[in-house]
């Protein structure tokens, strides 16, 4: 049965002719834990009891039990609207929210349900004024993962906007600064800017093919001393390349914002071991030879030019994909750890197994255990070279096992990799897609702030036509009012009958 309070009259005409609140119970106050609260929260009618909600009394819904006696504009603090008659709070609040929030009075923690956004379902807990600390771990990292998302998002929507604007209080050096830093690192912001990368991407590629072309024999040349040398026209080439290397990396030196950022980054790591063997190997070939013997000089230029093949790495500047799978396989670090304990377990097993097995053959291959490594390795990646093979019966049965094993071990953690690299390569493209979007809705509010209009504005919402001859207009208390965290989206002009997808979603 409802308390007293609950039996009230609705509500007494007091001498001024308006409604006033209902006087409590003096012992439903007193007893605040046998009081019955009705919650209306979008729709959801719920029946909650002060004995639950006293466990928290810093939470909304805890207030609620003595709010009646500060009037209406304590109940108004707490809650969108209120009806004296049923005794009954409504909130304008997502509903499915609620019920996963509620469970802190019946259990203790708060577990979000799937299909919730983590950020509206934080927005949430701190209109109910439940504290983080009540959500369950798993949705803790969840959220933790949307906020990174967040904050990548705005550090996107910033660097866009920050290319995008001019600063008139700039020196001319600073925006020249800028533009050339703009022009070699977003190939999207001009034409230009696109057939530079190109052009760059290009160079990087007949980079590698001269490299390998200078090792055909019948494309080299014999110097004064006999020995081979590259062709002269391969060395122009390369000299042509790695000028253009050495100047596409001191422009973007010197314009970057952050020199020291920009030297410690792994790509530009790369560009200098790129780079660096020409002038080195370059220097030692001029000068070299005074302080050292020449057989000395040239074994040192050709250990230089093998470093050449580091700028095959400079296509992840242009790539996208290689760029998601570096990241695919630092994420991974986990998975190829275990990857390579499976294999080191399995190689010294079962080389120990096949040399033991193999001693009775007068012929056998297997000299020691060591050398058994190097069959057990290329037998378990089902490489086979057939150079070390087993020749008993016993030792064929463990070739088997061991190749049947490696199979296993290498198919295990393939799967965690690829989801690693579908996942970041989903993430990504989800995060520059909002990051547009969000820019679009900047321009919508600007372009609709600059016509004067007031999104959300009362005025606009009287301005709606009205509703059709014979059909009720749906009551709105006078009361009612705005909860504190909702978010309006400016309505729409009448030259844009339309709205993006993140307008809908907000």
């Amino acid at each position: 049965a409802r308390p007293a309070a609950a039996e009230a009259p609705a509500g007494a005409m007091d001498g001024s002719g308006e409604r006033s609140l209902p006087e409590p119970d003096s012992q439903g106050s007193a007893a605040g834990d046998d009081i019955e609260i009705v919650v209306n929260v979008g729709g959801v009618r719920q029946v909650l009891y002060g004995d639950l909600l006293s466990q928290y009394p810093e939470t909304r819904l805890a207030e609620l039990i003595n709010c009646l006696a500060g009037g209406y504009d304590t109940i108004f603090s707490l809650c969108d609207d209120y009806d004296p008659g049923k005794r009954e709070f409504y909130f304008d609040r997502d509903p499915d929210a609620f019920k996963c929030v509620i469970e802190v009075y019946y259990f203790g923690e708060v577990h979000m349900k799937k299909g919730i956004c983590p950020i509206c379902f934080k927005n949430e807990m701190d209109f109910w004024k439940v504290d983080l600390k009540f959500l369950d771990d798993c949705c803790k990292s969840h959220l933790s993962e949307k906020r990174e998302e967040l904050e990548e998002i705005a550090r996107r929507v910033q660097l866009i906007l920050d290319d995008l604007g001019v600063d008139a209080a700039e020196g001319r050096w600073r925006r020249c600064q800028k533009c050339v830093w703009k022009f070699l690192e977003k190939p999207e912001s001009s034409c230009p800017a696109r057939v530079v990368a190109v052009l760059s991407f290009l160079l990087i590629l007949v980079s590698s093919v001269v490299m390998c072309m200078g090792t055909i024999p019948e494309l080299q040349v014999l110097d004064a001393e006999g020995n081979r040398v590259e062709h002269p026209t391969l060395e122009n080439v390369e000299t042509a390349c790695i000028g253009w290397f050495t100047l596409e990396y001191l422009l973007r030196l010197f314009s970057s914002p952050n020199k020291l950022h920009f030297a410690l980054s792994f790509m530009n790591i790369v560009d200098v071991l790129a780079i660096l063997p020409f002038y080195v190997s370059l220097t030692l070939t001029h000068l070299g030879a005074r302080m050292m013997e020449l057989t000395n000089v040239q074994q040192a230029v050709q250990a230089l030019r093998i470093m050449r093949i580091a700028r095959i790495f400079k296509l992840a500047r242009h790539s996208s994909g290689l760029q998601t799978l570096t990241y695919a396989l630092k994420r991974s670090f986990k998975e190829l750890g275990l990857l390579l304990m499976y294999l080191a377990v399995g190689i010294f097993v079962f080389s120990a197994l096949g040399y033991t097995m193999e001693q009775s053959h007068p012929e056998t291959l297997f000299k020691s255990i060591p050398q058994s490594f190097w069959w057990a390795i290329i037998t378990m990646t089902t490489v086979g070279y057939g150079d070390i093979y087993p020749k008993t019966t016993l030792g064929k049965l463990n070739a088997a096992i061991s190749f049947l094993c490696g199979v296993i071990a290498i198919a295990l953690p393939i799967h965690p990799i690829i989801n690693n690299f579908v996942r970041y390569y989903n993430k990504q493209r989800v995060l520059e897609t909002a990051a547009k979007h969000e820019l679009e809705l900047m321009e919508l509010n600007s372009s609709s702030g600059g016509e004067g209009k007031t999104g959300g504005s009362r005025s606009d919402l009287d301005n709606l036509p009205p509703e059709p001859a014979g059909k009720e207009a749906p009551s709105c208390s006078s009361r009612l009012k705005l909860s504190h965290s909702d978010t309006f989206i400016p309505l729409l002009t009448e030259e844009k009958h339309h709205r993006t997808r993140l307008q809908s979603c907000k």
